[in-house]
């Protein structure tokens, strides 16, 4: 539907007597037999000239010759529009904040166009009427070869854009390509400017990072390329931290971290993703050698005040904050499930997302002593226990106590809480015997 959408837009622009093209990723997906995301196209109408030819239009970036055409989707079952991207042929004057060009000159041909762009794999143009490549950046050469490289000048693209070093890391890791020589050389030297980009920025292609399939290459690029050390020195810290090796056979905690990284999904959840990259970063800090064994304690609480200050840092949502510290905070109680008391063990299964818990156990356990059996365990008793169980309706509540006579106070949370676990032990099933419980074990005071 999107590739409709945008030869439809394509057409009606040359229609108009405009040169137009499809450009950038969907080209080269397309070369690559992948579906593109979206569809962006490159062409000699400026901005003004096509938003006089569609109706719903958006000037995201109208200043750098850029226009949003929506697209409205009848019948489609989400009902969502598609967005397509018309830029105008320019070329880029200045970028004095590392970012944004400070100002843009248009072009009056596409070859120009392309010089701009980033990479050559994403610097090729598709005539999708005539099927013909036109290619002025050796991006199909690249492309074969399988090799990030950069248009023109290594130093000078990444000056224009310091966000541009850490997508060539994304690509090769996604593509499993290789990053051309000249292009890592430079990204080495400029790994510290990648500070001149937003957090926010630095945050999305982190995240993109972590969630498009191949997180542990992505991570070690990072590592060999000085990037790292700049966006997430704690994860760098990793690095040479021994382990014990009963528990931790496979190395020190970087290695078992990268084990971890390699074994997310493609397309799993933000929060489950930084809670594994994230939930052993307390153990440099906590790192010990006692009498028995490597020892670091308390590393889940200090890692999860870490964790903390990075989510701060890279202004995640409070709602991915919250879950990220949760799986960081609770990812060593695991050990200790088959010891925990009914009601302990219905409170852990009932924190909220317990589904990514369960999962971060598993790629903890599956990149270490392999041992799965605590994660059965918790599975097996998830399955033979109803929701009702583990959520059961409060068979009192504060109303209750005050109409009993006592007056409100601290000691209130203290007797609902002992009621609670109760009922989660399978001692109490009704109100009656809940108010019976109280008089017992907590008589009025005088």
């Amino acid at each position: 539907m999107a590739q409709v959408s945008a030869l439809w837009v394509l057409q009606r622009l040359r229609e108009h007597g405009h040169a137009a093209y499809f450009v950038g990723g969907c080209v080269r997906d397309l070369l690559l037999s992948a579906s593109p995301q979206d569809y962006d196209i490159a062409t000699s109408a400026h901005p003004e000239e096509v938003m006089s030819l569609f109706p719903n239009t958006i000037a995201v970036g109208a200043q750098f010759g850029v226009v949003l055409v929506v697209m409205g989707v009848e019948g489609a079952a989400d009902n969502k529009p598609i967005h397509v991207e018309v830029a105008t042929y320019r070329s880029d004057i200045g970028y004095s904040d590392g970012r944004h060009p400070d100002a843009v000159r248009y072009s009056e041909t596409a070859e120009e166009d392309v010089q701009r762009r980033d990479f050559t794999i994403n610097g090729l143009l598709l005539d999708p009427i005539a099927n013909q490549v036109l290619d002025y950046v050796g991006g199909r050469s690249d492309l074969e070869r399988k090799i990030i490289r950069t248009i023109g000048d290594p130093i000078q693209r990444f000056q224009e854009d310091k966000l541009r070093m850490m997508r060539a890391v994304r690509f090769a890791a996604r593509l499993g390509y290789t990053i051309e020589p000249n292009t890592m050389s430079a990204i080495r030297e400029l790994a510290r400017e990648i500070h001149q980009v937003s957090r926010e920025r630095i945050r999305d292609e982190l995240d993109k990072m972590l969630s498009e399939g191949q997180a542990r290459l992505c991570f070690e690029l990072l590592d060999v390329s000085g990037l790292l050390v700049e966006v997430l020195p704690e994860i760098s810290a990793l690095k040479g931290v021994e382990q014990p090796p009963q528990y931790h056979p496979e190395g020190d905690v970087w290695i078992h971290t990268m084990m971890l990284l390699e074994g997310l999904e493609k397309g799993c959840s933000k929060s489950l993703a930084w809670g594994v990259l994230l939930h052993d970063i307390g153990k440099p800090p906590t790192f010990r050698v006692a009498p028995d064994r490597i020892r670091f304690d308390q590393h889940a609480e200090v890692g999860t005040s870490m964790a903390e200050a990075i989510c701060r840092r890279l202004r995640f949502s409070n709602d991915v904050t919250d879950q990220v510290l949760a799986l960081v905070a609770n990812h060593m109680r695991f050990g200790d499930v088959r010891k925990m008391k009914e009601s302990t063990l219905k409170r852990f299964m009932r924190l909220p997302r317990f589904e990514e818990h369960l999962e971060l156990h598993r790629l903890d356990c599956s990149a270490s002593h392999r041992d799965l059996s605590l994660y059965d365990f918790v599975r097996e008793k998830l399955a033979n226990t109803p929701e009702q169980e583990i959520r059961p309706a409060p068979l009192i509540s504060g109303e209750d106590l005050i109409q009993s006579g006592r007056p409100p106070g601290p000691q209130f949370q203290t007797i609902l809480q002992a009621v609670e676990d109760a009922q989660l032990e399978g001692t109490l099933h009704t109100r009656e015997e809940a108010i019976s419980f109280v008089e017992t074990n907590f008589p009025k005071q005088n």
